[in-house]
């Protein structure tokens, strides 16, 4: 029996029907609905139950639908009483059809939990506002629909759910507190820069994600030469393209160059252990690293420094050793110090710019970890 690949109105994404279908009822109603097709009962009803899904998905997945219904309560309580009579409608075609039953009891309550969703989201928000406006300006707290939208996906253009809220917090300080709040509040947190990856970790996979964007994380110092070294210091949030432009300016050259330096920031440089062109003859993001900062969720800070750094990529070396320095939350009073040796054969392949088989890295934190481990806020190279 051939049928249409899309029986649910309003849906522009990429999801199948079937895939709609299990993620707002479940698998066994999609079954469900494949075994009534080959009994040919598929009429009117399963038209007017494909609408009621369509009217509901079309709201998930459109941010500023569901913000006009968020704030007008009016319309909401309209679409949810014409989502009800529909599913009426079918239940009055049922005809004993325990199949169909099931299907009624599932769509019901999805729509009670989709009107739950609608009547409750402004409550849930103001709560997280309330909690995080004590730490951060209100501006770094966003849930409008442009800022939630643009960064439910990165450069994979993969999308599964929208943020809560993205929070923009203005200094590394801020961060630790903000972390604090969202895991006491029960939200996942989610470290973004630039959002130029191919790896889908920047990407919500739950409603109750937030997104914490470093790009205000803007400090940029001078170069400073230390030993006859060259230094400089940046924030989390800085654009790449801005680092290798200070190093033309003083006639030197910034080995960090992935493909997207124009729009990628430091923080997810260092995260992913980026590469570039220039990475065959200097190494990439941890082969130029001189130390970084980061905040751990178990509510302290983290400095990891490279010692003896010899100036060239890590692999030339027998042994590579970092001092990791746990640090209390205000960034100062010494908690430990730790040490970490690796060998210089593991930090990558023979013949590879770096091994993405070995994320692990003897246990060196942040680096190469796509934001696993933690939020890292500024780094030195």
């Amino acid at each position: 029996m051939s049928i249409k690949e899309r029986e649910i109105p309003y849906n522009y994404t990429s999801l199948s029907d079937k895939k709609i279908t299990i993620r707002l009822l479940d698998t066994q109603a999609w079954d469900i609905l494949e075994e009534l097709r080959c009994e040919r009962k598929t009429g009117r009803s399963a038209k007017m139950l494909f609408e009621i899904l369509g009217d509901m998905w079309v709201v998930y997945r459109n941010l500023y639908i569901q913000e006009d219904l968020i704030h007008n309560k009016k319309r909401t309580k309209a679409l949810i009483v014409a989502l009800k009579h529909r599913l009426k409608q079918i239940t009055l075609r049922v005809d004993g059809n325990t199949l169909v039953l099931k299907l009624i009891n599932k769509t019901e309550q999805a729509i009670d939990k989709f009107a739950n969703f609608l009547y409750q989201q402004t409550k849930y928000q103001q709560n997280i506002k309330k909690q995080l406006s004590k730490i951060t300006s209100d501006n770094n707290i966003r849930f409008d629909p442009l800022s939630r939208s643009s960064h439910s996906t990165d450069a994979t253009d993969w999308r599964v759910e929208y943020p809560v809220c993205v929070l923009t917090p203005s200094t590394e300080l801020e961060i630790s507190e903000l972390v604090l709040a969202c895991i006491e509040l029960g939200l996942t947190i989610i470290p973004r820069g630039g959002g130029t990856g191919y790896t889908g970790g920047v990407i919500p996979l739950t409603k109750t994600a937030v997104v914490i964007n470093t790009e205000k994380l803007l400090n940029i110092s001078q170069v400073q030469k230390v030993n006859n070294i060259s230094i400089v210091s940046v924030g989390a949030g800085v654009i790449t393209k801005r680092i290798s432009e200070l190093a033309t300016k003083n006639n030197l050259i910034f080995a960090v160059d992935p493909t997207s330096q124009d729009a990628c920031t430091i923080g997810g440089n260092v995260a992913m252990n980026a590469g570039g062109k220039k990475a065959l003859r200097y190494g990439t993001t941890i082969d130029n690293l001189l130390d970084w900062t980061m905040f751990l969720p178990s509510g302290q800070w983290l400095k990891v420094k490279r010692l003896n750094h010899n100036l060239q990529k890590m692999h030339l070396l027998e042994k590579v050793e970092f001092e990791l320095d746990y640090l209390e939350n205000d960034r100062k009073t010494l908690i430990k110090t730790e040490k970490i040796a690796i060998k210089g054969s593991e930090v990558r392949q023979e013949g590879l710019g770096k091994d993405v088989t070995n994320k692990f890295l003897a246990g060196l934190p942040g680096v190469q970890k796509e934001g696993c481990d933690g939020i890292i806020t500024s780094a030195s190279f």
